[in-house]
């Protein structure tokens, strides 16, 4: 039921959305004198406002396609270079990139908004790196035959797409594939696996909720898991390639982020549309327009996924309690003894609060202190962690360094310190 109201609304507001639409362009066109005095103005303004809001909308393209380095435009390369049923492994390379350039894997989030959130990340890093990003699929797109997709199939394709560009890959994980990309890294270390990361860098990820808890932290706390499983998952409807899946739904996701953050949201359509007044769409008006196009962009999860997310890392702590499990062996975090690990943390997130990124480094316990490194970016946010004017001038240039002095992966340790040698404190760089 939820879901086919779901369906039924968005029909309603989509047609809404394109009646709006044709009354703005009819205001706004020239030939029509309407549009020049009294409120045709700000009725055209509030017509496209309510059109951009409630217009339907697939997946974005990333649409990178050309790098800017030492004042020279290079052009890049896109492609999908793997493809299973649950996400794509796509690859950018710009032109002229020396042979030896870092190899980065970024695992984008699975948490209701597509890969191509991370564009600004992709767009920065392909400048200097070979990159690879992983695509996540729309769970409802995907046909009930290709099974599921949980917690354990996410570290796996993780390794999967590691084992696939190579040795020395340098993997970066935003917000909540933090946890499973370190799980991973574990799970490969433990084995001895060629292919580990070199270094792995956790942006704004939950990897230990119980620092400095949001408000994201305390909802998954005050319901219990079949509360959840009872009313955010729903069954896709049979429109859909996926129909008959247990999902929780995008829109149900970004509902949630909205109305954590209602009035600023509210305060920047209603300045988008006091711009669009004053005749000003390419610039501040257009900016807000790029960024909601993509922010509204949502696709649904597996239900399983899901639940077990809530279940391991926001109530139970799964991980920096040691009783997270990969295909039912425990995950040591203690094996991860060569991989550089660089948390990074956002002032002002309030998704990932201060502390949950950087607990990573201390459950790590014998990797050397030089192979640690915390950054907190000063005055920035969640989203502002990967995108933006700060996440390109500060924030990336650290990344970049940090994988360039980390670069070579290390030899196989011959002799484990044993487990009451005293560990020195991980580089710790100020805001």
């Amino acid at each position: 039921m939820l879901y086919a109201a779901y369906e039924m609304q968005r029909t309603l507001l989509n047609s809404a959305s394109n009646w709006a639409a044709i009354g703005a362009e009819l205001l706004s066109n020239p030939a029509l004198p309407m549009g020049y005095f009294g409120a045709g103005p700000a009725l055209a303004s509030a017509l496209e406002v309510f059109a951009h809001v409630y217009e339907d909308r697939g997946k974005p393209l990333f649409n990178v396609r050309e790098a800017k380095v030492g004042g020279e435009v290079f052009s890049v390369s896109e492609s999908v270079v793997l493809e299973k049923p649950f996400g794509a492994l796509r690859h950018f390379k710009r032109e002229g990139l020396p042979e030896d350039a870092p190899k980065l894997l970024i695992v984008a989030p699975m948490s209701g908004h597509y890969a191509t959130l991370l564009r600004g990340t992709v767009a920065r890093m392909v400048e200097n790196q070979e990159v690879w990003i992983t695509d996540w699929a729309d769970a409802k797109l995907v046909p009930l035959a290709a099974g599921g997709f949980d917690l354990d199939d996410y570290i796996d394709y993780l390794i999967e797409f590691l084992h696939f560009i190579g040795e020395g890959t340098h993997v970066l994980a935003v917000c909540q594939p933090s946890v499973p990309a370190f799980a991973a890294t574990a799970v490969m270390s433990k084995l001895d696996d060629p292919c580990r990361p070199a270094t792995l860098t956790l942006m704004g990820g939950p990897i230990d909720t119980r620092a400095s808890p949001t408000g994201v932290n305390d909802l998954a706390m005050k319901k219990t898991l079949g509360w959840f499983a009872s009313n955010v998952i729903a069954t896709v409807p049979f429109a859909y390639a996926g129909s008959g899946r247990k999902v929780y739904p995008g829109f149900l996701q970004l509902a949630g982020f909205i109305s954590m953050n209602l009035e600023s949201h509210m305060k920047s359509h209603y300045e988008m549309f006091k711009h669009l007044t004053t005749g000003d769409q390419e610039g501040s008006a257009e900016q807000t327009k790029k960024f909601y196009d993509e922010y509204l962009s949502v696709c649904d999860m597996t239900a399983e996924f899901y639940l077990q997310t809530i279940e391991h890392v926001f109530q139970k702590h799964s991980l920096p309690k040691g009783e997270f499990v990969h295909r039912g062996v425990p995950i040591d975090p203690d094996a991860i003894r060569d991989t550089a690990l660089l948390a990074i943390e956002g002032e002002r997130d309030d998704i990932s609060g201060i502390g949950q990124t950087r607990a990573a480094l201390d459950l790590a316990e014998h990797l050397p202190a030089e192979r640690k490194k915390y950054h907190l970016a000063a005055n920035v946010g969640h989203y502002g962690i990967f995108n933006g004017s700060k996440w390109r001038g500060q924030i990336a240039p650290v990344v970049e360094e940090w994988m360039r002095a980390n670069a070579r992966i290390a030899a196989p340790v011959a002799a484990l310190p044993s487990d009451t040698a005293e560990v020195a404190d991980p580089v710790v760089e100020p805001a």
